[in-house]
């Protein structure tokens, strides 16, 4: 007789991770990197400079729905995330810094997010269909510790994935619609459970979708929620099951009219922007080398996620149509097909990591201990490798040796001063006994655990970004950071009652106003006069396309570059007194 399913799983491997454990895990990847620096380029501080103009805007609410910064509208047609930041500028007390404000309010979409995976996850490996398999006498799992261990290795590997660890502690409308994808996965997988919550929580991802830039992929969603909604009752009906937890016969249309709710939200305000952007299409770019690089990005961007997803769906193929498997298929093919159709790959494929996340977790109980092993080992060797390389090299920054650690460094940061702070170092050495006692736990002589393949991962992708924002906060803040840039330009510029401008991009015109706290124009209303603006910074695309800067009135005064970059420059001219 065939196995209705492939998990065998006994009641002693599914022994609860301790809660404080789970919670100062998520801590310690949340908040580093909170503060101590600035907002970093290039999306970061554009999506800061559109929240700064929003909270000190004074021409009345209807700006709120048509941001600006300096005329330029978001390249992402998005207002959800630009009111939030502006919001908690408003309400931030004197003594926190606007940007500090921003990003603890975008952590807490980060920890939101953490919390619906894992419900998600867990109310999804309640459905019978992805119950293991019942002993002859007894002893399997029972049902809902089952729950809990695979929710707890959905929310480790999506700790582990590595392209959350920049995007996800950014203040851009890519974290919010993260954060709406999220709640769209756990209202359709908690529906059968929670209705009102459910509804509630599909509300909140089908609205925030279509107010976060991401309209199109909130309606495909939620398409093919109705799809599978629809599937699984007409397999419940079939299979005649009366005690398994099933969809409201409202459930499809439920799902159905929000997300026709939002579409037409999306309509009314003008937000539905087409950016088809296929493969071969990028400037300088042929087919195979975008393909070539979209592969590239899959394969770092979501790893260790996706060969444990495509482990499940092979080892669960004959379950592929089942709740537990189809509902987060269909939530990552739809991020990976914007990936693959759009102009922001990194960020649509962000949308991904909760939904592989959760099929990664049910590979777990399908492994052999081989196979475990093999992951656990392979993972320790990585993340050892990485946190010594990162502490090898800042110790040759600090000192000088090795002399050619130390030159790779600062070839890599130019002009950047290092500092040393007692207390960094403190949490650091932390962090990194921490590992060491994490891996002499795992390596030892203990209880198996469903949750432990995924522990290593989790905890290497904390460990690294810990000791990143750490040990190396200072470089990163002047490697990602347009201050340097906007330094030069001020000592420069001085007291200038203005700036003019041309053709800037918008990176640039928010590191400008919120480093330099500049008063830019565009230079066609530069004034004149007593009132003209003495200095004018151009983009050296502008010049090449044959914008023309009237030299008799303009004189070249310098190019400012980033330092840690050679194709970022910034023309700066003064203005010929006559």
């Amino acid at each position: 007789m065939s196995q209705p399913t492939p998990a065998i799983v006994a009641q002693s491997a599914v022994r609860r991770l301790p809660r404080m454990a789970l919670l100062l895990l998520c801590a310690a990847y949340l908040l580093p990197g909170l503060i101590g620096r600035g907002p970093w380029k290039s999306a970061d501080v554009t999506a800061y400079g559109y929240m700064a103009e929003l909270a000190h805007s004074t021409e009345g609410w209807m700006r709120w729905l048509d941001p600006l910064l300096l005329g330029l509208r978001p390249e992402t047609p998005a207002l959800f995330p630009y009111w939030l930041g502006a919001l908690a500028i408003k309400i931030a007390p004197a003594w926190v810094h606007p940007d500090l404000a921003v990003r603890i309010v975008f952590a807490a979409l980060l920890w939101c997010t953490f919390s619906a995976t894992w419900y998600a996850a867990y109310y999804l490996a309640r459905t019978p269909n992805a119950q293991p398999v019942a002993f002859a006498f007894g002893g399997e799992a029972h049902p809902t510790d089952y729950a809990r261990a695979i929710a707890d290795g959905a929310l480790l590997a999506l700790i582990a994935c590595l392209g959350l660890a920049q995007l996800g502690h950014e203040t851009t409308p890519a974290l919010a619609q993260l954060f709406f994808v999220a709640n769209l996965f756990y209202g359709v997988a908690a529906m059968p459970y929670h209705r009102t919550g459910a509804t509630v929580a599909l509300g909140v991802g089908a609205l925030g979708l279509a107010l976060s830039g991401a309209p199109t992929v909130g309606l495909a969603l939620g398409a093919g929620a109705v799809a599978l909604v629809l599937i699984d009752r007409h397999r419940q009906a079939r299979a005649e099951v009366d005690d398994a937890p099933a969809y409201a016969p409202t459930a499809a249309l439920t799902i159905a009219g929000v997300a026709l709710l939002a579409a037409g939200l999306v309509i009314a305000l003008g937000l539905w922007h087409w950016q088809i952007v296929l493969p071969g299409q990028h400037a300088g770019k042929t087919l195979i080398a975008d393909l070539r690089s979209q592969a590239k990005l899959l394969l770092w961007f979501t790893w260790p996620a996706w060969p444990l997803a495509l482990w499940t769906l092979w080892r669960w193929r004959r379950q592929l149509t089942a709740r537990h498997v189809a509902l987060p298929l269909w939530f990552a093919l739809v991020p990976l097909a914007a990936t693959w159709t759009t102009d922001f790959s990194e960020r649509s494929l962000l949308l991904a990591l909760p939904a592989l996340a959760t099929l990664a977790a049910f590979a777990l109980p399908t492994f052999r201990r081989s196979a475990a092993a093999l992951i656990d080992w392979f993972t320790l060797l990585f993340f050892s490798g990485v946190a010594f390389i990162i502490w090898a090299y800042w110790i040759a920054m600090l000192t000088g040796t090795p002399p050619k650690m130390a030159a790779s460094v600062m070839r890599q940061i130019p002009g950047f001063v290092p500092q040393f702070s007692w207390l960094t170092l403190l949490f650091a050495l932390a962090a990194t006994a921490a590992w060491c006692w994490l891996v002499r736990w795992r390596t030892g002589r203990h209880q198996a655990a469903l949750w432990k393949t995924l522990v290593l991962p989790g905890g290497g992708a904390a460990l690294c970004w810990l000791l990143g924002t750490t040990l190396w906060l200072p470089a990163l803040d002047h490697a990602w950071s347009y201050a340097p840039q906007v330094r030069t330009i001020s000592e420069r510029v001085g007291s200038a009652p203005c700036v003019a401008t041309l053709s800037l991009s918008r990176p640039h015109i928010a590191a400008l106003r919120y480093h330099g706290h500049f008063d830019l124009r565009p230079l066609d209303t530069a004034g004149h006069g007593t009132d003209a603006c003495p200095w004018l910074l151009v983009s050296p695309e502008a010049v090449g396309r044959g914008n023309a800067v009237d030299f008799k009135q303009w004189r070249l005064s310098g190019t400012v570059r980033r330092p840690t970059s050679a194709n970022d420059d910034i023309l700066l001219f003064q203005r010929i007194t006559p």
